[in-house]
């Protein structure tokens, strides 16, 4: 989302929703959801709700659609074994490896400016 670089965060900046909709699936244990349940249920808009199930397979798998063509999702086994204190670790593991790739990425692209810097200052 930097333009250029083709790169989006699907934890970074977004840990208040997925916890949002983690809780909303834990309140609703055993069943699908559909986007537009999630939205109703954390407050938050259709597409943003369904951006959040879509972008997060670590946290959410979509259903196979039934008959009447409905698309829903629910919380992957393994998070819904986890207590919520694990699903929050997690969560901010996922963003602290982001925000180190934004790092990183930040950094190379100083690093390439200083080095093209140094090549063409003694030119100038």
């Amino acid at each position: 989302m930097f333009g250029i670089i083709p790169v989006s965060f699907r934890f970074r900046g977004k840990l208040r929703k997925l916890a949002l909709i983690y809780n909303c699936f834990r309140e609703n244990p055993g069943i699908g959801l559909h986007p537009m349940q999630v939205a109703k249920h954390t407050g938050m808009s259709l597409a943003e709700a369904n951006n959040r199930l879509a972008s997060t397979p670590e946290m959410f798998v979509r259903l196979p659609p039934r008959a009447d063509g409905l698309t829903r999702y629910r919380l992957i086994s393994i998070r819904a074994t986890q207590t919520p204190e694990e699903v929050e670790q997690f969560l901010l593991r996922a963003a602290r490896k982001e925000t180190i790739m934004l790092y990183a990425l930040g950094s190379m692209v100083v690093c390439m400016m200083l080095i093209v810097m140094v090549l063409v200052a003694p030119v100038l």
